[in-house]
Order: C-alpha cells, then sequence, then structure tokens
C-alpha cells in the first residue's frame, strides 16, 4: 500500500470517528416545524416558578433557534412524583400521559427501567461531562447508565441562632474556653458544645436534626466503617463502627442534648426551642430574619451556616439529596432536544442563578468558581453558599442508600423517635440503657 492510501485511508477513520461523536450527529431539528417536549418538574408549584422561568427563556431563545419547546404540564413534588409517573408509564386508568423530560430521584428511574430512559453518557462527550462534580454524575448513575442527570443538589449543614448562640458562648465561657464555631467543625466539640448548652440553659437541647442517620451514616463513614449495609438494603447490625457511631449520636439524644426535628428543624430554630438545626441547604427559604421565643420576645436572628462536623482528622463527607433531570425515550428527535436543554440548564452562570433562587447546590465546578463574584439577595444567602463552596472543596460526596426496605424502616424509626424522645428526659433509665434500647429498635425487623 502507498502513502497515499495509506494517507487516504487514515483521514477517512478519522473523519468517521470524528462523527461519531456525540453532537456530531446531523439535527433532526428544523426551527420551522419545532418539536414539543412536555415536562413535570418539582421546583416549585406556583406558575412563576425559578424553572418555569428558565424554560420561557429558553423557548424564546435557544428553543426558537433550534426548533424546541418545552412544555410543563405537571408541577409537583419529589415525594409524589414518583407514584405518578409509574402510573403513566403503566398507563393506569385516569393517569397522565407520560412526560418527556422529568424530575425525579434514582429509585423512580429504576422503577421505570433504566432501559425506557436516556442514558446522558451518549449525548455528552467525556470533556463535557469533566465539568460536572464527579460525585454529582455517580448518583445518577443506575445499572451503569446516567438516566438521572444533576440539575441541582442539596446538602445538609447546621443552620445556627447566631444572637443566641453568641449569648451561650460569652456569657458561659471565656474566650480561651469558649465555644467557637470551630469547636462545631467536628462531632466532639459539636457533642460537647450540646452538653454544656443544655446546662447553660437549664435543659434545652441544642440541636435539632431533620434526619440524623445520615450524618451518622456519614461519621461513620469517615471513622472507616466501610460497607454499614447488609444484602436487605438496611444497616448492618455487625458492623461495629457503625454502631460505635450511632451510640454516640444516641447517648447525645437520651440526655436531651439534641432532638429529632418535628419533620423540619427551622421551625425549632426560628421559635428558639434549639439553637441549632441541621437539615438541607433548601432550608435557607424558610428561615426568618428574626426569632420569636415562647415568651413572645424577639431578636434578630442572625443566622450562622456551618458545614456538618466531621470525625477528628479526617476527610468529610457530604451527603447529597435531590431530583435529576431524565428523560423518557420516544425518538431520536427528541432525544437532541433533551440532550441541547440539558447542556443550556447546567451552563455555568444559569446553573448558579437557578440554585441561589432555591437554595441548592450548582452541580458544575465552574459554577462553583463563580459563587465568591456572585452577587447575592441577602448576607444569609452569602453565608450558605460560602458554606457550600466549603464542603464542595474539602469534602467527598457520598449518595444516600436507595433501597425501599431502607426508607420504610428508617422513616418508621424516626416516627419512634419523635413519640418517644421526650420521654428520654423523664425516664430514670440511664442514658448508656436508653441508647442501647435506641440501637436495639434501629436493628429491629
Amino acid at each position: 500500500m502507498n502513502s497515499a492510501r495509506k494517507l487516504f485511508l487514515l483521514l477517512l477513520i478519522f473523519s468517521i470517528s470524528i462523527c461519531c461523536l456525540p453532537g456530531c450527529k446531523k439535527s433532526e431539528l428544523d426551527k420551522n416545524k419545532p418539536v414539543t417536549l412536555t415536562m413535570w418538574h418539582v421546583y416549585g408549584e406556583q406558575a412563576d416558578s425559578p424553572m418555569n422561568r428558565l424554560i420561557d427563556e429558553f423557548n424564546e431563545t435557544v428553543g426558537m433557534e433550534k426548533g424546541i419547546i418545552i412544555n410543563v404540564t405537571a408541577m409537583s413534588n419529589a415525594s409524589k412524583i414518583g407514584e405518578k409517573l409509574l402510573d403513566a408509564h403503566n398507563k393506569m386508568p385516569g393517569a397522565a400521559e407520560m412526560p418527556d423530560l422529568f424530575f425525579a430521584h434514582k429509585s423512580n428511574a429504576l422503577e421505570l427501567g433504566t432501559d425506557n430512559l436516556l442514558d446522558w453518557n451518549e449525548y455528552f462527550s467525556e470533556k463535557e461531562l469533566s465539568a460536572y462534580v464527579p460525585g454529582f454524575l455517580e448518583d445518577g448513575t443506575a445499572d451503569g447508565k446516567l438516566s438521572v442527570f444533576p440539575v441541582s443538589k442539596s446538602t445538609q449543614l447546621i443552620f445556627l441562632n447566631g444572637s443566641q448562640y453568641a449569648r451561650f458562648a460569652a456569657e458561659r465561657f471565656s474566650a480561651d474556653t469558649g465555644v467557637t464555631y470551630e469547636a462545631l467543625s467536628t462531632w466532639d466539640g459539636f457533642f460537647d458544645a450540646a452538653a454544656k448548652y443544655y446546662d447553660w440553659s437549664g435543659g434545652k437541647p441544642f440541636c435539632a436534626l431533620d434526619y440524623p442517620l445520615r450524618a451518622i451514616e456519614l461519621a461513620a463513614a469517615e471513622s472507616g466503617a466501610g460497607n454499614i449495609f447488609a444484602d436487605n438494603g438496611f444497616y448492618d447490625p455487625s458492623n461495629v463502627i457503625f454502631k460505635q457511631t450511632f451510640m454516640k449520636f444516641a447517648d447525645s439524644l437520651a440526655k436531651g442534648h439534641i432532638m429529632l426535628s418535628n419533620l423540619y428543624s427551622n421551625t425549632q430554630v426560628m421559635t428558639g426551642e434549639v439553637v441549632a438545626g441541621i437539615g438541607s441547604s433548601a432550608a435557607i427559604l424558610y428561615y426568618n430574619d428574626t426569632v420569636t421565643y415562647e415568651d413572645g420576645t424577639s431578636e434578630p436572628m442572625d443566622l450562622e451556616i456551618l458545614p456538618l462536623p466531621a470525625e477528628n482528622g479526617k476527610k468529610p463527607y457530604i451527603t447529597q439529596a435531590g431530583v435529576g433531570l431524565c428523560a423518557y425515550k420516544t425518538s431520536s428527535q427528541k432525544a437532541e432536544a433533551a440532550m441541547i436543554f440539558a447542556k443550556w440548564l447546567t451552563e455555568p452562570e444559569r446553573n448558579l442563578e437557578f440554585v441561589c433562587q432555591t437554595g441548592y447546590m450548582p452541580v458544575t465546578n465552574g459554577a462553583f468558581d463563580k459563587i465568591d463574584d456572585y452577587r447575592f439577595k441577602t448576607t444569609d444567602y452569602e453565608k450558605l453558599y460560602a458554606a457550600l463552596k466549603k464542603v464542595k472543596e474539602s469534602s467527598e460526596v457520598l449518595s444516600e442508600q436507595q433501597s425501599p426496605e431502607y426508607y420504610s424502616r428508617v422513616y418508621a424509626f424516626y416516627d419512634y423517635l419523635r413519640n418517644e424522645q421526650k420521654q428520654f428526659i423523664l425516664s430514670n433509665t440511664p442514658p448508656e440503657a436508653l441508647a442501647e434500647g435506641l440501637w436495639q429498635k434501629l436493628c429491629e425487623k
């Protein structure tokens, strides 16, 4: 084979390979014959939601240019959407028509079957995917397919009544031994502060936690617990490190130093029942500028927002939660349209602008890089995103368990705690025995 023929074949092979890359296929879209994608989303059930505003912008710009119309046909919430999607997929009597695009959890994607959903890996190049936070992509991967594309994520943080905390630290301790915010960077420091606050306040809990088992999972992982789940998807009771970690939290709970929230800890922080709450970053939407105590007095909240504590000397883990964008398989034309919308929606500046209205984390490295220069609407939001940037830079993302067994048993355990926790302090049972009882309750089938 002569040199010219070799060169020709090499160029032919190269051109074919290039054309096989994501985005190089000839477009099936026609701006004169626009394709309509129906959508269900969970970002506010009001007409003027942040997502609806973005969709209007897309339809009036890129959508008009390319021939794509996004039509929102339902707005729900994350807890309801899974059931509605399954009914639509199975064409149950009275069910709505299956949407082309929807926001859902990975567990919902697994129920629908990942073969019925687009694998976003086929529509993004490796370079494009490298712009996203790796842990967020991993969380959306099921059966080896990226079926749930990250658009926003929440994580757990500490929200503090800064006014009360400053008074507690100033009145109870000297500058050398005071309970500073830095003390709350470790779980040992957190539990120590909780015990001291309980004594100082005359028996009031320091912190209400929305999902304490998630915090326990993170702390156990930081301590080297490894896999803490059994084959049934629930906790492995033989995991020694997990039990040790659980008992630290259970001991503090049994003593009344911390408590499980009444669903959402922001309410208890704003009424002064506790000085701190651990909950979703999206809780920022529900915090007021003032705290009103049980006696009717009020003062500025002076909200402080901190990353979750970590185990001493260990690299922190952060939890992640939230839905992602899924696309139902129908036609290659709709798949192309879905890909264009997903890329547009998560461009760094646009993604940051969107999440800053909702209290969520952005999903690209570029969006996180822009936080320092972003003009936030309040100092509370500025504090929130400073904390979120800090955890992104210093922490490793840990995905949530997706097993139905896990959720049913966890929620049952939380219901038990809410009913019983106020009796712990009134009981003559030693805290150690109460903590052991909580462990047994968690492990019972």
